[in-house]
């Protein structure tokens, strides 16, 4: 697609130079900051000395692109934090050749419709199922990579992949129900890895991975406390943050293992667990803009109704294209926009966040060289869009494809939705694609949005009214006026409603507390009773925003958490941040506005707004402003003015202001506390990981001993065991010994085994048919069973210098399962056998893997049942797979149980009374060996 981003414009590329490049810093700083004395040095740090923020950031990568006439990595924006760091990035640019010059080629033809929809699917793996096996080479995503390079991914592929993943977490020791965390970019391995650990029966976490080194020790205590939270068992990363991501395991307790998208894609595949509508489908954390993150509990049930709702509203189809550069790991991009084009088999068209902050440009291209139709964003990428590419060269540009683009996430603003509108009209945008919607993580990703074609409805009511007496009343005075975004009516089958503080239901046009209900609703917050408690309301979600509705239509004012009672009236920070940031002297989207609250009951107006002025004289000035901001916007003058330096003003992964994290910063006294250098924060952190490991080990010490204990047990009576097998004479003295030993074994390792239906054995000639999840499988059955029973096992242990001679003397039955010729001959040869002597016992799934669940039998057993005319006893083992899983050697007591059940008689001799015999023997088994039915559809 390199055709449909165009390249920099072809020049001569001055030569890359420390003193040009110092020169555009300090130009870029004057303007952000007149008046300031900052002078850019090679080693200055682009934030914390020269206040350039992230947005600062990718204007000075757009400036330097321009000026050296190169193309930088996507990365460069994360990674380089220095002058001398980003000439290095601009001289490897820089030996490259320029690309020449690109039109922007024909747009892509529209895809082929699919048709239909999973609307019976009650799961996310049924959707899957259902597009796999209709249409598995349909193209479901689109990634941009490196270089305008392009991967694609198809439904089977999904599928395929998923059960790979799934396999080898099974082999990674991993159980069903696990929670798993994912820490890795934009990508396909994403999806790859969310539906292996759905198709896995565990629970997927998606976590942020660290973008700036000036940042990790915060960011990584942040995600340890997610994984903490969540007790993942695993978290599937990168390699690149692999060591950091060994620093988390010791940070997390539960934490085991760590592995790679390429590590987990090696193993076999497995069959996909069967899962329930009620069951978890995604632990999605809040970004924590007012408070600690928490979990909410999102069903596949909740899912698909938000997905269903939103679809039905967007008139979503497979002839639409959804383009995105949202991160996965935020439910804008997750669920909003990945899981829905998933569903309506919408061709999803991705990049990278990072590329679409260096150059936003390449999301319109996206839009228009792939005919994309559908978009989401959160409102600074339009006003992003709006403020970058107004006056640039995008001829060929065509935006009309374009039909609906949901602003949400965060407060839409409304000249943001202007700007946006006249920026591309001239690229025949049409005037009604910008859509406000509102949503939340606890609805699963949407709650409200506008009707799709009627373009932004803005609403001004009277400022004092609003302040005073939470009256949103109609003015169309601009000047006094507050402009709020209506955001539509809620989704189908959901409900909102607007209360008051003691829950009473308030009028159309009051401003109250937010709270809804519907199918999306999530359950509460994942172990944090507490915050779930306090999320309900006589069975209404609390959303902990304020509103008004309007014609049944929602418009959101702010974060209840966030108002300032002052004088009797309710204040909102965000104009007031707004009028701040618009100051000269001031950074931009770095001030926040909050109430402390007093012994009087009323809350002391605080604002704290970034700065790199440093003159006295200066900051005595902008101080006043800031006051005058102030009576201006509230009528009040703050308590406190604090000009603070960059990144004192703490933001979450989204960029939303942490008010909460602020004020209790502010009340102890550790405001802008200065950034550790990162040699320093991965010192600490790694401190921090082994004090955490070493009680780790500590704790794992009884374990280990058990399982050494276990271990010296079956030592020592093997041995006894072995002599018992060689010297005795009879079958039945054998027998004897061996099962009072396995008797012995198992009280010694702390196994207690529960027998029942011993009563059920026949005295006449049988079949014994169990199920296998262990390789102490047999040494139970040794334990249980008080008679002989022939074991049938696979040829290549008769071939075992050790074990044949000892499988041989307790007349174990072979047979061949690679030709199958001769493994037709063995079941007949068996057939006979098992109508004289001891019972034979198959195995009936013939092998066992370290995945839960009963595996589909095979019919050699009552091939031989059916022609010998014998009763099939089913034979259900419970506990083994936990005592020791396969890929483990490191056993664990537990209960252990063996249920034998009445004798099933063959129906008649054809293929309907086999599978008859198979299925009734299967059902038999399912009911009693504690493990879900693996081999059900899916």
């Amino acid at each position: 697609m390199s055709s449909s981003l165009p390249a920099p414009e072809q020049r001569k590329a001055p030569a890359p130079s420390a003193d040009a490049l110092l020169e555009l810093i300090d130009a870029l700083v004057r303007e952000l900051q007149p008046g300031s004395r900052l002078q850019a040095g090679l080693d200055s740090a682009l934030d914390r000395d020269l206040g350039l923020d992230s947005l600062a950031r990718v204007e000075l990568l757009a400036r330097v692109e321009r000026h050296f006439a190169v193309r930088l990595a996507a990365e460069t924006l994360g990674t380089c934090e220095t002058p001398r760091q980003l000439l290095g990035a601009v001289a490897q640019a820089a030996s490259a050749p320029l690309p020449p010059p690109a039109a922007p080629g024909a747009p892509l033809p529209p895809p082929a419709p699919a048709h239909g929809e999973p609307g019976a699917a009650a799961t996310l793996l049924q959707v899957l199922g259902w597009h796999a096996g209709r249409h598995p080479e349909r193209v479901h995503v689109t990634f941009y990579d490196r270089d305008e390079r392009t991967e694609t991914l198809t439904y089977g592929e999904l599928a395929d992949a998923a059960g790979h993943t799934a396999g080898a977490l099974f082999a990674l020791g991993l159980h069903a129900g696990d929670r798993v965390a994912l820490m890795l970019p934009s990508g396909l391995d994403f999806f790859r890895a969310f539906f292996g650990i759905l198709s896995a029966g565990m629970v997927p976490v998606p976590i942020y991975p660290p973008a700036r080194p000036s940042q990790l020790e915060d960011h990584l205590h942040r995600q340890a406390a997610i994984l903490r939270n969540c007790e993942a068992r695993a978290l599937i990363t990168f390699e690149r943050v692999r060591p950091l991501a060994r620093m988390l395991a010791g940070l997390a307790p539960a934490l085991a293992r760590v592995a790679t998208p390429a590590e987990l894609a090696a193993a076999p595949a497995v069959r996909p667990l069967p899962a329930s509508a009620g069951e978890l489908a995604l632990i999605q954390y809040t970004s924590g803009s007012t408070g600690e993150p928490k979990g909410v509990m999102l069903t596949h049930a909740n899912l698909l109704a938000n997905i269903r709702a939103w679809g039905t509203v967007a008139a979503l189809s497979p002839r639409d294209v959804c383009v995105s550069w949202l991160p996965l790991y935020h439910d804008m991009g997750l669920i909003g926009t990945w899981m829905g084009s998933l569903y309506y088999a919408c061709p999803l068209v991705l990049m990278s966040p990072l590329d679409f902050l260096a150059h936003p440009e390449r999301w319109l291209w996206a839009i228009h060289h792939h005919r994309g139709t559908v978009a989401a964003a959160p409102n600074f990428a339009f006003e992003l869009c709006a403020k970058r590419l107004a006056g640039a060269a995008l001829d060929g540009l065509d935006l009309s494809c374009w039909r609906l683009a949901a602003n949400g996430a965060e407060p839409v603003n409304p000249d943001t939705l202007q700007r946006f509108a006249a920026t591309f009209a001239p690229y025949g945008l049409p005037a009604t694609t910008v859509t406000p919607v509102y949503g939340l993580a606890e609805c699963a990703v949407g709650l409200c949005v506008s009707p799709p074609g009627r373009g932004a409805v803005i609403d001004r009511v009277e400022r004092a009214a609003l302040h005073l007496g939470g009256d949103a009343v109609p003015t169309a005075a601009d000047g006094e006026a507050l402009r709020f975004v209506c955001c539509g009516p809620p989704l189908p089958a959901h409900e909102v409603r607007i209360v008051d503080g003691a829950g009473h239901v308030l009028p159309e046009r009051k401003v109250g507390h937010l709270e809804f209900r519907g199918p999306s609703a999530t359950a509460g917050y994942y172990r944090n009773p507490a915050a779930s408690a306090a999320l309900f309301d006589d069975g209404w979600l609390v959303t902990g925003d304020h509103a008004y509705l309007a014609d049944g239509e929602l418009y959101v004012t702010g974060r209840a958490k966030e108002v300032i009672i002052r004088a009797g009236r309710n204040l909102y920070p965000y104009d007031l941040e707004q009028a701040i940031g618009a100051l000269s002297g001031v950074r931009k989207g770095c001030v926040a506005v909050f109430g402390v609250s007093t012994d009087g009951g009323e809350e002391r107006l605080i604002v704290i707004a970034e700065t790199v002025v440093d003159d006295a004289g200066a900051r005595h000035r902008l101080q006043r402003q800031i006051v005058a901001a102030a009576l201006a916007e509230f009528d009040l003058a703050p308590d406190a003015v604090i000009l603070a330096p960059p990144h004192t003003v703490l933001k979450t992964s989204s960029g939303k202001i942490r008010r909460a994290a602020l004020r209790e910063a502010y009340l102890r006294g550790r405001l802008g506390t200065p950034l550790r250098p990162p040699w320093l924060q991965l010192l600490r952190l790694q401190l921090a990981s082994t004090r955490a490991r070493l009680r780790r080990h500590l704790q794992a010490t009884p374990a280990v001993v058990r399982a050494a204990w276990m271990w010296a047990m079956f030592a020592a009576l093997a041995p006894l065991a072995v002599a018992a097998i060689l010297l005795l004479p009879r079958l039945d003295q054998r027998w004897t010994a061996i099962h009072r030993l396995a008797r012995l074994c198992q009280r010694l390792c702390g196994c207690p085994l529960r027998v029942e239906g011993l009563v059920h054995l026949p005295a006449a000639p049988c079949i014994l048919v169990a199920n296998h999840a262990s390789y102490i499988d047999g040494l139970v059955l040794v334990a249980a069973l008080p008679q002989p029973v022939r074991f049938v096992a696979k040829a290549e242990l008769a071939g075992n210098r050790v074990l044949g001679p000892l499988f041989a003397r307790m007349d174990t039955c072979f047979v061949n399962r690679v030709d199958s010729r001769q493994s037709v001959e063995d079941i007949r040869r068996l057939g006979a056998l098992a109508s004289t002597g001891a019972p034979l016992l198959f195995f009936a799934e013939g092998t066992f893997t370290a995945q839960e669940g009963l595996r589909e039998f095979r019919l050699g057993a009552f091939q031989s049942a059916i022609e010998q005319a014998l009763a099939v006893v089913p034979v259900a083992l419970a506990g083994t797979r936990r005592v020791l899983r396969d890929g483990s050697w490191r056993p664990q007591p537990g209960a252990l149980a063996v249920t034998v059940y009445p004798p099933l008689a063959p129906a008649g001799e054809d293929w309907h009374a086999l599978l008859a015999l198979r299925d009734a023997t299967r059902t038999s088994i399912l009911a009693h060996c504690g493990e879900v039915d693996a081999a059900a559809p899916r």
